[in-house]
């Protein structure tokens, strides 16, 4: 996976509340500062305003952040070496 970089979306998961009326759920958020590949400060965008965590670890539990879907898929598809026609591969002498 792509180290995380300032400026970047990813997924935060929000906590919820004790008594369930606001279920956790997946927030977007910007990386506004990286500690290491696992720990970031985020920028988390809720329908009520914008929110700042601070040293917020990667994982998929409450008040984790983690990487989005496509970008998963993205990462997995460098890795393996494989494109689909979305994101073909360059023709010769192509930049």
């Amino acid at each position: 996976m792509t180290p995380p970089t300032v400026g970047r979306l990813v997924y935060y998961t929000s906590y919820g509340t004790p008594g369930g009326e606001y279920p956790s759920t997946d927030r977007a958020a910007i990386i506004t500062a990286v500690h290491n590949v696992t720990c970031v400060d985020l920028c988390v965008v809720n329908p009520e305003g914008l929110f700042f965590h601070h040293r917020v670890v990667q994982g998929p539990a409450p008040g984790q952040w983690d990487w989005m879907p496509f970008q998963k898929d993205q990462a997995a598809r460098l890795a393996a070496g494989t494109r689909n026609d979305s994101h073909p591969a360059p023709t010769e002498g192509t930049p």
